[in-house]
């Protein structure tokens, strides 16, 4: 009998009453992403070039800083050093961020929504000092 029933409401003997539910998902607004939203400063030390991988991963989640301990590979290659840091530039320009130095052992490396403040000196020209003495 079920299937009579079914070629009746579907041919208009019976007007089918169910109708198809709306499925919604809701989100809360307020604490979906507040574990995400803090920014991280990490550390991290890179002695080979495998060890660029965690922080790329780092980088790319958008909320974490690096700083690099770049003394123990510069001691150990300086090829593999050139290699990791091109990497390491070459990802914080695709997500825009920002790469500096600082000391000789240290690399800082931000996602985009920091920037690296750097200190533009200027030095007076040695013309000046010259034109004092005559």
């Amino acid at each position: 009998m079920a299937f009579k029933d079914k070629l009746k409401g579907f041919f208009g003997g019976e007007e089918a009453t169910e109708e198809p539910e709306e499925e919604y998902v809701e989100i809360d607004a307020n604490g979906s992403h507040e574990g995400k939203s803090k920014v991280i400063v990490r550390p991290f030390n890179l002695e080979d070039f495998s060890d660029v991988k965690p922080i790329l991963d780092a980088l790319r989640e958008g909320y974490t800083i690096c700083l690099v301990n770049i003394k123990p590979i510069k001691e150990k290659d300086m090829v593999e050093l050139k290699r990791s840091v091109n990497k390491l530039k070459k990802t914080a320009d695709a997500i825009n961020g920002d790469i500096a130095g600082f000391g000789e052992d240290y690399l800082v490396v931000t996602p985009s929504f920091a920037e690296i403040y750097r200190n533009k000196q200027t030095k007076e020209p040695e013309t000046v000092e010259d034109s004092k003495e005559e």
